[in-house]
């Protein structure tokens, strides 16, 4: 006989087992550690930044358009796996608990982020004129309304479209989205949501009239959680390998010219090899970019000069640390083996690379810093940055490889 709410609980519980062994490598101490002064630099600028605003700031515009974000994308995670098309497809009728189960979780979860997300900006809705504090339990009851009405609305409309039906679907839910929240932030147009919300039950009560007797896409829904897992998995294998992490690789013609630099000679093979990987490869490339704007905007915010080289170096240790996996990219492709090419030549193209990487990075942030003007933390900057890369790359890179 089958179960749908055993089945769900088998499922949810490998889930949260896998979840929980991943990021147990991801937040390790020095990661931790990082983000704890992140965080701390953050809400100090934060706070000093919020004395600067006055009432006209659009503070009820962009949280419009955050939040009008964050509650349209309301997936379901619905923990199906690729066979599923084929063994649950018949069982589709004794599936809604099933998929009830799922829709609650990921209700939770989101709700856990839209609560830190509305705590977040409390402090500029009330400094510029907004809803004060006294509103953030009634917004937020809203807002969680909101996403539950997203949820269902975006599992309802999954029975219906396709990939451009679904986007025709996220611009009508983003639009009413970004304009309740705008009346709700702005305090005095809360009797604007009346009309909004009834516009909102109206769209659902729609989609789910029109759903009835239509069977679920498998294919989409699979692929969906296949997608969204795929992103965890690119995230964790920064930290440790992950054996079933489906590669993906990006041509990016429009790069190739970083690679003439690369003299065309047997001992320069892995070096080659390795900056192919990093360019095409993962998401190496994305995440050095990533950082660099992150960190070049970090140190934009930041006025004194100490705390701009310091900030500096937490990202060059983030990148460099984020790039160690690249040196085991290709330990289990047998096919590398071939070249004819001592095996120590891997370790040091791995550490010219990376070298390269963490250089053009501290040239970056320093050059962000010269234009406003500080020369004398531009020079720090550049001074530390290089220090500090030569160290991680001839010693902490050393001993890493080697464990």
């Amino acid at each position: 006989m089958f179960d749908g709410n055993r089945l769900w609980k088998e499922r949810a519980g490998r889930r949260t087992k896998e979840l929980g062994r991943y990021l147990k490598y991801i937040f390790n101490g020095h990661i931790v550690i990082v983000l704890l002064f992140l965080l701390g630099t953050a809400a100090y600028y934060y706070q000093e930044w919020l004395k600067t605003l006055d009432t006209g700031f659009p503070s009820e515009a962009i949280g419009a358009l955050l939040f009008g974000l964050f509650l349209t994308l309301s997936p379901v995670y619905n923990f199906l796996k690729e066979p599923d098309k084929v063994f649950l497809l018949p069982l589709e009728e004794k599936l809604s608990g099933f998929f009830l189960r799922s829709a609650i979780v990921s209700g939770l979860l989101q709700g856990y982020v839209l609560l830190m997300l509305l705590a977040l900006f409390m402090p500029l809705f009330a400094k510029t004129g907004g809803i004060g504090f006294t509103m953030f339990f009634p917004a937020l009851l809203l807002l969680l309304a909101v996403k539950v009405w997203n949820l269902a609305a975006q599992w309802k409309a999954a029975y219906l479209t396709d990939s451009s039906g679904n986007l025709a679907d996220q611009v009508v839910r983003f639009f009413l989205n970004a304009v309740f929240s705008y009346f709700l932030f702005k305090g005095n147009g809360l009797l604007f949501l009346l009309p909004v919300a009834g516009i909102m039950l109206a769209y659902l009560a729609y989609f789910t009239s029109a759903a009835k007797g239509k069977g679920l896409k498998w294919e989409a829904l699979i692929a969906g959680e296949e997608k969204r897992m795929m992103a965890f998995y690119r995230l964790a294998n920064l930290f440790t390998d992950v054996p079933h992490l489906k590669e993906s690789v990006k041509r990016r013609r429009w790069l190739d010219f970083l690679l003439s630099g690369i003299p065309f000679a047997q001992k320069r093979a892995a070096l080659y090899l390795l900056a192919r990987t990093y360019l095409r490869a993962g998401d190496y490339l994305g995440l050095s970019v990533r950082l660099a704007v992150i960190g070049s905007l970090g140190i934009m915010l930041i006025s004194y000069g100490p705390g701009q080289i310091f900030f500096s170096l937490l990202f060059l240790y983030l990148t460099g640390f984020q790039l160690m996996p690249l040196a085991a990219h290709h330990e289990n492709n047998l096919w590398s083996e071939l070249y004819p090419v001592p095996a120590s030549t891997n370790r040091e193209a791995f550490q010219r690379l990376l070298y390269l990487v963490m250089a053009a990075q501290t040239a970056i942030f320093a050059i962000v810093v010269l234009l406003r003007g500080d020369f004398l933390a531009g020079l720090g900057i550049l001074s530390a940055g290089g220090a500090f890369t030569f160290g991680f790359v001839r010693f902490y890179s050393v001993r890493k490889l080697k464990t």
